[in-house]
């Protein structure tokens, strides 16, 4: 190794050099002290632009980049349900500067759907759920139903025949169908995309008639005339779509689906990185802005920090594998 002796060593610069010697990590001690350093951080999306998880995650690095004082950026890596994004993240250094903003069924159902989704929970250091919200049954406005119960009775006058829309397999908009379909006694068909966005662009186009999709990635298409909401998968009706019944009420009863995101970092990130972001999180939701962007949205904050979280994961995803099993969902 060759030591240049012309300029006196910057103390980050006698840190790197100490710790390249030593061939230890630069995560620990002293080095984390000025966590985050001048490097932007990288927050992967792992869906297309334009749905749900990428509008969130925008919001989210918005408040962020203003908390830390450093960039945060969005990059979106969309496929396979969000596992090619997942897969990337697993692999990156785990230094606090690359994070995974994932959907809830990525590590709840993803699993029990693909053969080798290249990653599991072991491979992440949860950092904290941010966010949930509602689903919303949508039809293209040409689909001669106006509410839930007609549309499944138009279904079930068509077995497999009226197709529906996903952000990929395994996605939660695809499970949301599949779990419309069983708690009806639907037969659907299914058609994947690599993000809500494409997927609701085919919606408008009438190539596919269906989609139980999230509420901050449909509201704001329902304005065209070209797309119906038919109701709400929450617990109670939406204050996004007040005159939207529930699911429950419109012909599914007590049929309710709700979606979340975590923010998540590479398994190995250090704790003071992990602490750190953990307080961001819950300071960003909780920033006037940001709370006016959930409700806008039809979501809520929902702060649940790592261990309660795995918690939660565990239970949700014994409910998906039994739902998986009994429809002989396989993406592979």
């Amino acid at each position: 190794m060759r030591i240049s002796l012309r300029s006196k060593p910057t103390r980050r610069r006698a840190l790197h050099l100490a710790c390249a010697l030593l061939g230890g990590p630069l995560f620990a001690g002293t080095a984390l002290a000025d966590w985050p350093a001048d490097k932007t951080i990288r927050m992967v999306v792992p869906f297309a632009a334009g749905g749900a998880t990428d509008s969130l995650g925008r919001a989210l690095a918005f408040e962020l980049t203003k908390s830390l004082k450093q960039n945060v950026i969005v990059d979106n890596r969309p496929g396979a349900g969000g596992n090619l994004g997942a897969q990337q993240v697993a692999m990156s250094p785990p230094d606090g500067y690359t994070l995974l903003l994932a959907s809830g069924s990525m590590f709840t159902v993803n699993q029990f759907i693909y053969a080798k989704p290249g990653y599991t929970l072991n491979n992440f250091a949860l950092i904290s759920k941010v966010a949930s919200g509602p689903m919303v049954v949508t039809v293209n406005s040409d689909l001669p139903v106006k509410n839930t119960k007609e549309l499944i009775a138009y279904i079930k006058e068509r077995p497999a025949k009226v197709s529906f829309a996903s952000a990929g397999v395994g996605s939660q908009t695809h499970m949301a169908g599949e779990s419309l379909a069983d708690a009806a006694g639907l037969e659907l068909l299914h058609v994947p995309y690599k993000g809500e966005g494409p997927a609701y662009a085919d919606l408008m186009g009438g190539t596919v008639q269906l989609a139980v999709a999230n509420i901050n990635a449909m509201s704001p298409l329902l304005k065209g005339g070209r797309l119906r909401a038919l109701s709400v998968t929450g617990k109670e009706r939406s204050p996004l779509l007040p005159n939207v019944p529930t699911t429950a009420e419109d012909g599914v009863p007590g049929f309710e689906y709700m979606a979340w995101f975590a923010l998540v970092a590479p398994a190995g990130t250090p704790k003071p990185a992990i602490d750190r972001l953990i307080a961001e999180v819950k300071a960003a939701v909780n920033e006037p802005g940001m709370k006016r962007y959930l409700a806008d949205q039809g979501m809520s904050a929902a702060v649940v920090p790592p261990e309660p979280l795995k918690v939660e994961i565990a239970s949700e995803a014994s409910k998906w594998k039994l739902l998986v099993e009994k429809k002989k969902l396989s993406a592979n």
